[in-house]
């Protein structure tokens, strides 16, 4: 018996009649996403026929675990592809068939094609992070930065803030290891002086010039602060990757503080735009993508 025999809402899986697309979201707590809405509205607006579906790991009642049997059913229901999402991003490599060379470098994924009978994995997030990060916080020092968080998403954003230019990154996360582990595949593609891991945060956001937060927390689902506020101060710049709230008590803090700051918006419409176009194989238009995602309200 696999998962989506044992789960309530299994109709995530019916099938629809013919659809163009068939894409979903698998991820935990992801009710109030964004996504479904930028995907549908882009097909529309160009013609296509697109239905997008909400695969919750919390209202499936599973955990991670269940990932194998999620994308089975998917693939069989004749999904054209999954965004992936936490807690799942690093969980999914091994229940693939090719990974692109971004997923491959980076070690997550969050889009997942069906092509061919096989499961290629692709990340986005790193270019969607890097795209916001360009718009939003432009002419950001980037001398030293520190980043919270060394997981699925974490490992793309600290791929960006290389990318983009910052000369020293400093990763705390709450797993050691984790966090040492990801510093050493960077310091493999970046240079050896450029990444470090920390166990004490309030160290690493000595001197530094930024901090993003790519953790969980500050989530509707997992509300608070990642850091002491006392740590925060106005000469930063201050990033959360997380949109639901869009306003998370960590940018809260910062804003009343008058740091920069740069909430997860825009990585979330980034992100999709690229997906878009490996799944649908059309060239989206970002803006109107934008504004589907700020017309969903705060």
């Amino acid at each position: 018996m696999t998962t989506i025999d044992r789960v309530p809402a299994a109709s995530v899986f019916a099938p629809v009649v013919a659809p163009t697309v068939l894409l979903g979201l698998i991820g935990a707590g992801i009710q109030l996403s964004r996504t479904p809405r930028m995907h549908e509205a882009e097909a529309a607006a160009q013609g296509l026929r697109l239905v997008y579906r909400l695969i919750d790991l919390d209202v499936l009642g599973v955990g991670p675990e269940a990932l194998a049997d999620l994308l089975a059913s998917a693939q069989a229901a004749g999904f054209a592809g999954l965004n992936i999402t936490y807690p799942c991003k690093q969980a999914a490599i091994p229940l693939l068939d090719d990974l692109s060379d971004d997923a491959r470098a980076l070690g997550a994924v969050n889009t997942i094609v069906f092509h061919g009978g096989k499961r290629i994995g692709h990340n986005t997030d790193w270019w969607g992070f890097a795209e916001s990060f360009k718009r939003g916080l432009p002419e950001a020092r980037m001398k030293r930065v520190t980043q919270l968080g060394a997981g699925g998403a974490g490992s793309a954003v600290a791929h960006a803030l290389l990318t983009l230019g910052a000369e020293r990154l400093t990763i705390v996360d709450t797993d050691g290891g984790k966090a040492e582990a990801l510093a050493r595949s960077l310091r493999q593609r970046f240079g050896a002086d450029r990444v470090a891991a920390s166990p004490d945060v309030a160290a690493a956001m000595t001197e530094t010039d930024g901090l993003v937060n790519t953790t969980p927390v500050g989530m509707a689902k997992h509300p608070g602060l990642p850091l002491p506020v006392a740590l925060l101060g106005r000469a930063l710049w201050v990033s959360d990757i997380v949109y639901f709230p869009l306003e998370t008590a960590l940018l809260r803090a910062a804003r009343l503080l008058g740091c920069r700051t740069l909430d997860g918006g825009g990585m979330a419409v980034f992100q999709a735009v690229e997906a878009f176009r490996l799944f649908t194989g059309r060239l989206p238009d970002a803006d109107r993508m934008t504004a589907e995602f700020a017309a969903q309200g705060v």
